[in-house]
């Protein structure tokens, strides 16, 4: 029987990833030790995620003129592209420094992924459909979602105070870490009083899963940092495949954890995204 299939609305970034030997403060000026290109974006990163975690995937975004590398990127990494479009805007890109102890500090600039568009006629009964917060019309597609019956799961990151007004008790699966947590507060409670379940990583504490029944808690595994940029797309990603081929919710943190141990070895967003048989074997 075939996994659901999985429509990821969700931005697509050029990253400018500078290293430096400490994140750079106000007023500071810091020479960096190496730069490099990379395809990123938080929805990226997860459908690339979703994909090398074996889940089918359909990426719902946009690109700018400069955007066929994004583009391509996906293609190359088993994911549906024939629904990103190309506008006259230039692409989201991001400006990434990382330091000697592979902390990250991020610009974003939005660009063309504030001019997507999500077709209603995607969604489906069986489906699923994740978004997180860098492109528009992310609750016009949650609602959307629930009116086509297809189940949501939603990584309101970056955050920022409208998300309190997002129709999350149409969500099934909410996925913050600590900081959005602690700012959606009691919001929260729409998402579990629904039936939902809300999941917070924890950084090398793990992370938990919530319902309004229970409480699932699992340990990060133990791994020297390199870089932690794709940690938290990698987690998404790896938990949602998990989650629609079957896998119980322990079992699916258990693997998204160590997907999301993996990527932090590796320096770079996408490059660090391990593949199943890394994570299985």
């Amino acid at each position: 029987m075939k996994p659901p299939p999985i429509v990821n609305l969700g931005s697509l970034n050029l990253d400018h990833v500078y290293r430096l030997p400490s994140i750079v403060r106000p007023g500071e000026t810091l020479g960096s030790l190496s730069y490099n290109l990379h395809l990123g974006g938080k929805g990226l990163n997860q459908s690339v995620a979703l994909a090398r975690a074996g889940a089918a995937v359909t990426h719902v975004g946009a690109v700018g003129p400069d955007g066929g590398p994004l583009r391509d990127g996906l293609r190359d990494a088993g994911v549906d592209v024939s629904h990103i479009s190309t506008t006259e805007t230039p692409s989201g890109h991001a400006i990434v420094q990382v330091d000697d102890h592979g902390e990250n500090a991020i610009v974003l600039f939005a660009g063309a992924n504030h001019e997507t568009r999500l077709d209603p006629m995607l969604l489906s009964p069986d489906g699923w459909l994740l978004t997180q917060n860098e492109t528009n019309g992310v609750a016009d597609a949650i609602r959307a979602a629930r009116s086509a019956g297809a189940s949501v799961a939603f990584n309101p990151a970056p955050m920022h105070d409208d998300v309190k007004d997002f129709p999350l008790e149409n969500v099934n699966l909410l996925i913050v870490n600590q900081t959005e947590a602690e700012a959606l507060g009691n919001e929260l409670q729409r998402t579990l009083g629904a039936g939902g379940a809300v999941i917070t990583t924890l950084g090398a504490d793990g992370a938990v899963h919530r319902t309004s029944k229970d409480e699932i808690r699992v340990d990060a595994e133990r791994v020297t940092p390199t870089d932690t940029t794709a940690a938290g797309d990698t987690f998404v990603g790896y938990l949602l495949a998990s989650l629609v081929r079957g896998d119980q919710p322990e079992t699916a943190m258990r693997r998204a954890t160590r997907a999301a141990a993996i990527s932090i070895t590796r320096p770079g967003a996408m490059p660090s995204i391990p593949f199943a048989r890394e994570v299985d074997g």
